[in-house]
């Protein structure tokens, strides 16, 4: 049996389908299944022991050449890619994205079963010849996992999958490299701060070599939380608890605004891990502060307890998965309004830094 399971993006959208593949490889263990995803994503897939093949799509990167006018090399790879699309016959294509560019690529595929949510979101709808309801009040996780009931049955999922697996490729390569970046930054996250003695774990040292991971950015800025209050956080993190504070994201820069306005010191990994990397830094963090962004559903796939700042999303939906989380977010009458841009932005300026501190206080120290 030949599957082709699609989803293209977004890193969170990405983790959230992994425990769907899991339950299609024990479902059908000898199955030769290919997962399509764009190249943002690619590095979570590639060598995953439950997928025969990935094929990488760089639609994005195509599209910025044909702009600037460069046509020959991008229609090549856009060739090759339709070629590795269709060198399989497929039994089975999953949709797990519903939007019209994931769409084109179930048809294009030839795949005899088109499975994709009963929507019209960009008229995917029309494009699948079989299809199931898409229930929003779900988590994301069980709404692709309803993908796998629809399969298999209910009673299949509740025997065999009834706890998602994520599972992420990680290898040695990868441990290695991240050991290196917190070893060569080891000094930073092992000083005591000076804070007079004012700590809430003992003058400030440095408590059994844990740091705190912290993912201050995200694509969205309705999804931001001011800077001044992620370093005055970083602040008290290191002056109260006396624990390390690791800066994690995909540019160094944005980062370094948040050290410049803090009084003690951070480590500030900006740029400087692949995804997998980034996975072996959060499975070495006591926690992950951080924004509604792919990062925050990284570290939950690696049991990493998260502390969630959420604005014009609904967690609910999209929040971090499992029962070990904190999200922390105002009942404004706006809230979720699932906006790109805002002029208040009120939802996520309430957020204030006692109110953060305190819950990551509670998870580093539970009663």
């Amino acid at each position: 049996m030949n599957i082709l399971i699609v989803k293209l993006s977004a890193i969170g959208d990405v983790i959230h389908t992994l425990p769907s593949l899991a339950a299609l490889r024990r479902c059908h263990p000898d199955a030769d299944i290919t997962w399509v995803v764009e190249e943002a994503a690619a590095d979570l897939l590639s060598g995953h022991p439950d997928l025969n093949r990935v094929i990488i799509s760089g639609r994005k990167r195509w599209l910025r050449e044909l702009r600037r006018g460069r046509i020959a090399a991008p229609l090549r790879e856009m060739l090759f890619f339709f070629r590795e699309l269709r060198s399989r016959k497929y039994d089975l294509v999953i949709d797990f994205h519903g939007l019209l560019k994931s769409a084109v690529i179930v048809l294009l595929s030839g795949g005899r079963r088109k499975l994709g949510y009963d929507s019209l979101q960009e008229l995917s709808g029309l494009f699948y010849n079989e299809k199931i309801p898409e229930e929003m009040g779900k988590h994301a996780v069980e709404r692709y996992l309803d993908f796998v009931r629809h399969i298999a049955g209910e009673s299949w999922i509740a025997r065999f999958a009834a706890t998602p697996a994520f599972k992420i490729p990680v290898g040695e390569k990868e441990e290695q490299r991240a050991a290196a970046l917190l070893d060569e930054n080891s000094a930073i996250l092992t000083t005591p701060e000076k804070n007079g003695g004012n700590s809430d774990s003992g003058g400030g040292e440095k408590e059994g070599g844990r740091f705190v991971a912290v993912n201050p950015v995200a694509f969205w800025e309705t999804k931001l939380w001011e800077d001044e209050k992620f370093a005055e956080l970083c602040d008290r993190l290191r002056e109260k608890l006396g624990i390390g504070v690791v800066l994690t994201g995909g540019e160094s820069a944005p980062l370094e605004r948040i050290c410049r306005k803090m009084r003690t010191r951070a480590v500030n990994l900006g740029g400087r891990t692949t995804l997998r990397e980034l996975a072996c830094i959060y499975r070495r963090a006591a926690l992950l502060v951080t924004t509604d962004s792919g990062p925050m559903h990284l570290a939950a796939a690696m049991n990493t307890p998260v502390v969630a700042l959420f604005g014009p999303t609904d967690p609910v939906r999209t929040g971090p998965y499992g029962s070990v989380h904190r999200v922390i977010r105002k009942g404004l009458p706006c809230m979720p309004c699932f906006r790109k841009r805002c002029e208040t932005k009120r939802c996520m300026k309430e957020i204030n830094v006692e109110e953060v501190f305190a819950n990551v206080k509670e998870l580093l120290n539970p009663v």
